[in-house]
């Protein structure tokens, strides 16, 4: 049996059928490319002493700090205590021996976060390394730490004002990572976290009814309770803020007065406009402290300026 024979007409057709079909393929692949996850890449450890990790349309990006917060130990008053805690399990880490995940937590504005850069900025001549991550990405946890492992540097994984409702993926991402999962976290990497409250998730009464008791009156737990406390047990380190007494608060308004450049007797005469402005915010917090010593510092210089 003869083959047909294809007029040159049939033939250009199917040529061209034949490239705009790859060209739709072509097409088609470029999106998918576009759509699934790029792996992490290395930045430049060089570019600074802190970076950001950040999913931008599908890729993962660690982006240097240009401007990282240029705070001191010596800023921070009337955190004596924990400041001394996070300092020795810092230095233990940076000097190789053995170190605690933290969770800082507490009153709101009480210096947690800024005790964390502070301590970045004490060790990082020393190779300490700060790498901050969202909530919402802590699922991607892994991959940093496979990226940072073979480094010689420190890395400190910074999560600000930690808090999870119920079924969020991050919860479980940052619950195996910290203890459970298969894979042995590298030495080089720690995990300090900030939040308000100690147990990162929301506690209800209704989590309460499914506690038990023994005859002689024994409290145990019930499952809701015991899966909430799960994530905070597993760092190993918590270090506990509370709120400013008065003196405390205007020692730290003082601190903030004489960082700016603002004489002692003037920063007397500013106490009682400190105490009225953290009465108008509702507390006497080491944010607020700071806020009401720029302010004033502010008003005070634009009064002395010359007409």
């Amino acid at each position: 049996m003869t083959e047909p024979v294809l007029s040159p007409f049939a033939s250009a057709l199917s040529a061209e059928a034949l490239n705009a079909l790859l060209f739709r393929a072509e097409a088609v692949l470029s999106r998918l490319e576009g759509i699934l996850p790029k792996p992490l890449s290395a930045p430049d450890w060089s570019a600074s002493v802190a970076f950001r990790y950040r999913r931008r349309q599908g890729l993962a990006v660690l982006e240097p700090v240009k401007h990282v917060a240029d705070i001191r130990l010596s800023d921070l008053k009337e955190i004596d205590g924990q400041r001394d805690r996070l300092l020795r399990n810092t230095a233990q880490f940076v000097a190789g021996s053995p170190a605690n995940n933290v969770l800082l937590t507490g009153a709101r504005g009480t210096g947690k976060s800024s005790l964390i850069k502070a301590c970045l900025n004490e060790f990082a001549a020393q190779g300490l390394r700060l790498i901050e991550v969202d909530k919402a990405e802590l699922t991607d946890l892994p991959d940093i730490a496979e990226l940072v492992a073979d480094r010689p540097e420190r890395f400190i994984i910074f999560c600000d004002d930690l808090s999870f409702e119920e079924g969020e993926a991050g919860y479980k991402a940052l619950k195996s990572m910290l203890d459970g999962t298969v894979a042995a976290s590298s030495e080089n990497l720690l995990i300090y976290a900030t939040s308000n409250r100690r147990h990162l998730l929301p506690e209800k009464m209704k989590d309460n009814l499914g506690a038990s008791y023994t005859d002689e009156g024994e409290l145990h737990p019930g499952e809701a309770v015991e899966e909430k406390i799960s994530l905070s047990e597993r760092f190993g380190l918590w270090i506990s803020f509370y709120p400013f007494s008065q003196d405390e608060y205007l020692a730290i308004v003082a601190q903030w007065l004489q960082h700016l450049g603002v004489e002692a007797a003037d920063i007397e005469a500013a106490r009682p406009e400190a105490l009225i402005f953290a009465l108008e915010r509702g507390s006497r917090s080491g944010r607020v402290a700071g806020q009401f010593a720029r302010d004033w510092a502010g008003r005070r210089a634009l009064a002395l300026r010359p007409a």
